[in-house]
């Protein structure tokens, strides 16, 4: 099993590269938001039990996050692998991941960080922000502190891979294609 991470500020091009990416890998796309949306539609009780701490405002604890993606991986017995996105996004959570996979004998075996500057970034949004609907994506400066939340709190996630010498730093500007050329040249060597 081949478990990948792909990290990047908001509007570093993870959710372009991850699609490119499930396609051309075989790899599971584990990203939080889509599994917290699923697991509420069944209702599950994980699915209620997150429903709840929404509907009161709140950010749903890592425990339900953590159990539904445990959820994910029991029942995917036999695939080629995890393509994480959005998720770990501290180093607590992290930890629980790590922990997760070695009880299935398995592990993240790389992490792919896309570095794109600030001014880079916040264009994209903006753009983006045009045709998306996403009121997050039109003002600069909530821009600007999704930008510096994800810098204080998530990318310390890259560091606590860091240790393990599983992370891998790519440039995220450029051509969509010459990106997962990037991407892809990375997986390749990894996995050879």
């Amino acid at each position: 099993m081949f478990n990948l991470i792909l990290f990047g500020p908001p509007g570093s091009g993870k959710g372009t590269q991850s699609e490119k990416l499930i396609e051309k890998y075989g790899l599971m796309h584990l990203a939080t938001g889509n599994i917290l949306r699923e697991e509420i539609a069944n209702k599950t009780a994980l699915g209620l039990s997150a429903k709840g701490y929404m509907d009161r405002g709140e950010l749903v604890p890592d425990e339900v996050v953590i159990g539904m993606i445990r959820s994910a991986i029991e029942n995917n017995p036999g695939i080629r692998g995890f393509l994480f996105d959005g998720f770990p996004r501290t180093v607590a959570q992290s930890v629980a991941l790590d922990n997760l996979l070695a009880e299935n004998d398995a592990q993240i075996d790389l992490v792919l960080a896309l570095q794109v500057s600030e001014d880079e970034l916040i264009d994209r949004l903006i753009n983006r922000g045009k045709t998306s609907g996403r009121s997050d994506d039109v003002n600069e400066k909530i821009i600007r502190a999704r930008i510096g939340e994800y810098e204080n709190k998530t990318s310390p996630v890259a560091g606590h891979y860091s240790k393990s010498d599983k992370v891998v730093k790519v440039k995220g500007e450029g051509t969509i294609d010459d990106i997962f050329d990037q991407l892809s040249k990375e997986i390749d060597h990894k996995q050879s």
